[in-house]
């Protein structure tokens, strides 16, 4: 890869080759970040040549990406999601200048389509011809649909608390599907001695630091779609880390080959119930696990693998955090879907959610994105809670108006 120049540990610095037989630090055991060429990658990836690339997903950034020029490339389309300008949720949220990126519209319906799909590419570059993982849910659908589309084999571990609609993705994708009487640490823990004993191809995000660039290109897509002028804020749903943390890459990679003036800073948002990234900032102590008392289980990680990765983003980019409740999370999605018809899952909207909490520290002229990362039909029990019943009636029009008197709906 000629736009690679190799992997350095975001711990103790250690500098290693980039190669898929060293994914943590050989020294200390810390995260691998994948660092790039960016005087080669200037004379190739500018504006003008972007504004006539035809490829709209993920794919054309890939002069940002870790994949070898000869790589087959995932038949899905991850990427190039919608930016929605949303004025009438912004006002209710108390932010003047709102976007809403819709990655819930990616092939397997989240954001962690961008990600796995770098991960079977590798793989099957490799030679590899099954990939595992450990995952709350998106993560295991992302991967089980792009394997089922490379034509490679897919194990998966998930908590048994994993929403039936994501377990039912899986299955029809065809993947093996282990279902752990535990929570996420213990369902990573099997997921990891079953990937050493058995070779399979590692898809674990926070094992495997070629997956965060994969995530990033959500930042490549937010600077492009809004002409190169980056919002001043980025609200996004934390769990693991290694989605902040890619989104801040993907912004810095931007800003090292000069295709953007600034960076932004990020809001991280956490659910009450679960937010050790988020405490560790406000209380400055190292991350402690904390239980996984939330309904938003995409984000519901007690122990953050990229955890450190995510404070240095948050840290770096002058960040701001917040802790949403259930509750706070269950009305987001009902006034989204009201306000600007996007639909998304509880750890979806949890980014969006903490921008009322939020709005107070923010300028009034202020640009803030904010990131849906999962599709609502992901979890529709939750949705069901605070979206209540349809109106039940016979065929009468008697009945139908007077159903409507008593609702003041006319």
């Amino acid at each position: 890869m000629k736009n690679v120049k190799g992997a350095v540990c975001a711990g103790c610095g250690a500098e290693h080759e980039a190669d898929d037989s060293t994914l943590t630090c050989v020294k200390c055991g810390g995260m691998l970040e994948i660092v790039y060429d960016y005087d080669y990658i200037k004379t190739r990836l500018t504006r003008e040549k972007l504004a006539e690339r035809k490829e709209f997903s993920m794919w054309r950034y890939m002069e940002l990406l870790p994949i070898e020029e000869a790589s087959r490339l995932s038949p899905l389309r991850a990427g190039w999601s919608p930016l929605y300008r949303a004025d009438r949720l912004g006002e209710l949220l108390g932010i003047k200048t709102l976007y809403i990126k819709d990655d819930g519209l990616n092939p397997t319906s989240s954001l962690k389509d961008r990600a796995s799909a770098i991960a079977v590419v590798r793989a099957a570059h490799a030679g590899r011809n099954t990939v595992a993982c450990s995952s709350t849910g998106n993560a295991a659908s992302s991967l089980a649909g792009g394997a089922a589309a490379m034509g490679l084999r897919a194990f998966i571990f998930v908590p048994e608390r994993a929403p039936k609609g994501k377990v039912t993705q899986l299955l029809i994708f065809g993947a093996q599907v282990i279902s752990v009487r535990g929570n996420y640490e213990e369902t990573f823990r099997l997921s990891a001695e079953a990937i050493e004993r058995w070779g399979w191809y590692n898809r674990n995000a926070a094992i495997n630091p070629y997956l965060m660039e994969g995530k990033k290109t959500v930042s490549l897509e937010i600077a492009e779609q809004l002409g190169f002028k980056v919002p001043d804020y980025v609200a996004i749903s934390v769990g693991d880390g290694c989605t902040i943390a890619g989104v801040w890459k993907g912004f810095k990679d931007l800003y090292a080959i000069g295709l953007i003036e600034k960076l932004p800073r990020l809001i991280s948002v956490q659910a009450e119930g679960c937010c050790p990234v988020n405490r560790a900032i406000e209380t400055g102590k190292p991350i402690e696990r904390m239980d996984e008392n939330t309904i938003a289980d995409s984000i519901a990680v007690g122990v953050p693998r990229n955890g450190e990765k995510a404070l240095m983003a948050i840290r770096e980019s002058g960040g701001i955090t917040v802790n949403v409740s259930d509750e706070e999370i269950l009305e987001t999605m009902k006034i989204m879907g009201k306000s600007c018809g996007v639909f998304g899952e509880p750890a979806g909207v949890a980014g969006t959610a903490g921008l009322k909490k939020a709005a107070a520290l923010i300028p009034a002229d202020a640009t803030v994105v904010s990131v849906v990362t999962g599709n609502g039909l992901k979890d529709i029990v939750s949705a069901q809670k605070t979206a209540g019943e349809p109106m039940l009636l016979p065929p009468d029009m008697d009945a139908l108006t007077e159903e409507f008197k008593k609702r003041n709906i006319i």
